[in-house]
Formats: C-alpha cells, sequence, structure tokens
C-alpha cells in the first residue's frame, strides 16, 4: 500500500510540474509550495526527479516546435553554402539562441547549489511570484511587430539575462523571458517560440550536470515504478499545458497570470507567517 501511495504522490507532483512548466507561473516555485504545504516530500533523489519531469517537459517542447527546429537546423546548416534571406534570418537566429543560453548556464554552474541553499523557501517563492505578475501585468497589452527577422544581438542578451534571474525559485523561465523578449518589441509568436526553444539547451545543460548524481542514487532500482509515472504525468501535462498556453498568448491574455501570481504570492507569505 505504501508503494502504491508513493506512485501515486509521484504522478500527482509529475503532472503538477508539467502543467506548470510551459505557463509563467513558475513550476520549481510551486513545486516548493506543494511540498511545504501538502507535506509532499520526494523521496530518492531530487536530482533523478528533476531530470526526469524536465526531460518530459523537453519532450513536449520538442514535439511541438519539431517544424520550426526541423527548419532551423537545416536553414542554419545550408547558411555556409546558401545565403539568402532565409537560411540568413534561420542562422542568426540559432546564434541568438545560443548567446541567450549563456549567462543561465554561467551562473546556473556557478551558483545553482548556493540559490537552492538560501532562496529555495516558501517566503522567497511568495515573493518572486509577486515580482513575476508584476512583468506580466507590464507587457499584458504590448503587441510588439518585430519577428524573427528583427532579432538582435541585444535581444538574445536581454533574454539571456531574463532567463538567468529566472534560475530563482518563483521567478519564471517562461515568463522572464516572455517579458524580455515583449519588452524588446517583439511579437508574441516570436517572443513564445525563442523562450521555449531556448528552454532545449538549458534544460540538456542541466541534464548533464545531473547524470552524475543519477548515477549514484541508491534507490533508482526501488524507485522505477515511482520516477517512470512521474515522467509520464510530466510528458502529458507539459504537451497539453504548452498547446493551451499558445492559444492564450495568440489571444493576447497574459493578465490572467498576473492576477494569478498576485493572488497566490501574497497567500503564500501569509500562509508561511500563520503557520510559523
Amino acid at each position: 500500500m505504501d508503494q502504491l501511495w508513493l506512485t501515486i504522490k509521484f504522478l500527482l507532483l509529475g503532472l503538477f510540474q508539467g502543467l506548470t512548466e510551459p505557463i509563467p507561473i513558475s513550476s520549481s516555485g510551486h513545486l516548493l509550495i506543494a511540498q511545504y504545504f501538502l507535506d509532499v516530500q520526494i523521496e530518492g533523489s531530487v536530482s533523478t526527479f528533476a531530470l526526469l519531469v524536465n526531460s518530459a517537459s523537453l519532450i513536449a517542447v520538442l514535439i511541438i516546435y519539431r517544424d520550426d527546429i526541423k527548419r532551423l537546423v537545416i536553414n542554419g546548416l545550408k547558411y555556409f553554402t546558401v545565403k539568402n534571406a532565409e537560411t540568413k534570418r534561420d542562422f542568426l537566429f540559432v546564434v541568438y539562441l545560443v548567446v541567450a543560453t549563456i549567462p543561465a548556464g554561467v551562473i546556473g554552474l556557478l551558483f545553482q547549489d548556493a540559490i537552492d541553499e538560501n532562496l529555495s523557501t516558501i517566503v522567497t517563492v511568495g515573493l518572486t511570484l509577486i515580482v513575476t505578475g508584476f512583468g506580466l501585468w507590464w507587457i499584458r497589452n504590448m503587441r510588439g511587430q518585430r519577428n524573427d527577422g528583427n532579432m538582435t544581438m541585444k535581444d538574445a542578451v536581454i533574454i539571456g539575462g531574463a532567463q538567468a534571474v529566472a534560475l530563482i525559485p518563483g521567478i519564471s523561465r517562461s515568463g522572464a523571458t516572455i517579458v524580455a523578449a515583449m519588452a524588446r518589441g517583439i511579437n508574441q509568436e516570436t517572443a513564445l517560440r525563442f523562450s521555449f526553444l531556448l528552454f532545449i539547451p538549458i534544460s540538456l545543460g542541466g541534464a548533464v550536470l545531473s547524470i552524475t548524481d543519477i548515477v549514484n542514487d541508491d534507490n533508482l532500482a526501488s524507485m522505477a515504478v515511482p520516477y517512470i509515472m512521474a515522467f509520464l504525468g510530466s510528458l502529458v501535462a507539459s504537451y497539453f499545458s504548452l498547446k493551451w498556453f499558445m492559444n492564450i498568448m495568440a489571444k493576447g491574455q497574459l493578465k490572467y497570470f498576473a492576477i494569478y501570481c498576485f493572488i497566490v504570492g501574497p497567500l503564500v507569505v501569509l500562509a508561511w507567517v500563520v503557520l510559523n
């Protein structure tokens, strides 16, 4: 019975992570909230769990953006032999993705342990959700005109910096990068595409850094079924959540996520104060 409850718990955590990963409300922050207030702890290796659910979200992103990825790879490579407007646009888009990956990659490599140790608290999440809400509220009515072909290196650096800030729990990665992109006058479709294509290298980098911890996970065999259920739950939830969010972005309804953050953030802080 204990193993069944453990499996159900991991499935729910996977579904929860997958649901919140694509939308701009911080999946890492909401996992902390769930674990704290529902007294749900992750047995086994946290690194293994994080790798599995993040990999599931990555697969969902790869499936949804497969045509864009294929085009960028083909045209990016073709640019070295065939230089025209289309190949140049896609080659530069790939370059900007690489550049935007660097800030979070460097800061994560140097300071991720310190961030996890000092900022992975409920109070931090409550406060940073409010910050995320202000960012989303700021861009709620912005309708940029710039697309893939109009992006610049400055855009890439600013969006990359925003992604680095999102290493702090409660600051949504997708929210921070979309806010930065739209604040630069980039339209919703391009901002969304750039944000989630940017998720691919940062997710792969995190997976590489977690390999050692996973290899040394003594509970890997005994936790196989709960881990698999968490993975599957995250994969399904991430796919449908991202599809839903793409529709929200197309309709320009980011204000609802801002309102959600304005409500949940203060409630989390208040609940922590009352309980402590």
